[in-house]
């Protein structure tokens, strides 16, 4: 029955087989990128069949869309705590330096960041309109969808491009990002 724990698994057997091929497909990520991503080895991985990972998820692109939302789902987390409490200048500082060190620290995002084509990378991260309104809502900027891509942009830059160490990191932060909000 749908929803009823399984006596022999310990819960639901559905979410379980879930977890389980999304853990293997996360682990393949982060060691292996993107590239080293197929249904095979994920199967091989969580000690299932091909067919268990195409009936319990879908393909190699919902595997991937998966793996890669609970990775944002993460660090959105990490965001959001590291600001709690924060208001105006001080919190969109915060969200951005702190949606910096949750992306490095975030195994499957750093695997994903290098080695991504652009356009996956604008698919997935600038051209994503619940990335961007998320964004707006972390820093506080709003509803404005542009201030919200225009955030991911900068994150994402410092990403490619990092300033040096964290203080380098802050001062661009605070002198040229953080006007921009504050005028508007």
């Amino acid at each position: 029955m749908p929803g009823q724990p399984d006596w022999l698994a310990g819960g639901d057997r559905r979410a379980l087989a879930v977890e389980r091929i999304h853990a293997a497909a996360a682990d393949l990520i982060a060691r292996d990128g993107m590239a080293g991503l197929s249904i095979e080895r994920v199967a091989t991985r969580a000690g299932c069949s091909r067919a268990t990972v195409y009936r319990y998820v879908g393909g190699k692109s919902e595997l991937r869309e998966a793996v890669l939302a609970a990775a944002t789902a993460r660090i959105g987390e990490t965001i959001a705590a590291a600001i709690a409490g924060t208001t105006g200048a001080e919190r969109v500082a915060a969200a951005i330096l702190a949606a910096l060190e949750a992306v490095r620290a975030d195994r499957v995002a750093i695997a994903f960041l290098n080695g991504a084509a652009p356009r996956e990378i604008e698919r997935f991260l600038t051209g994503n309109p619940r990335l961007a309104q998320a964004a707006s809502t972390l820093t506080a900027t709003g509803d404005d969808p542009t201030a919200g891509q225009w955030t991911v942009r900068v994150v994402l830059s410092l990403l490619v491009w990092p300033a040096g160490d964290y203080a380098a990191e802050r001062s661009l932060v605070e002198r040229f990002v953080v006007p921009v909000f504050t005028t508007v």
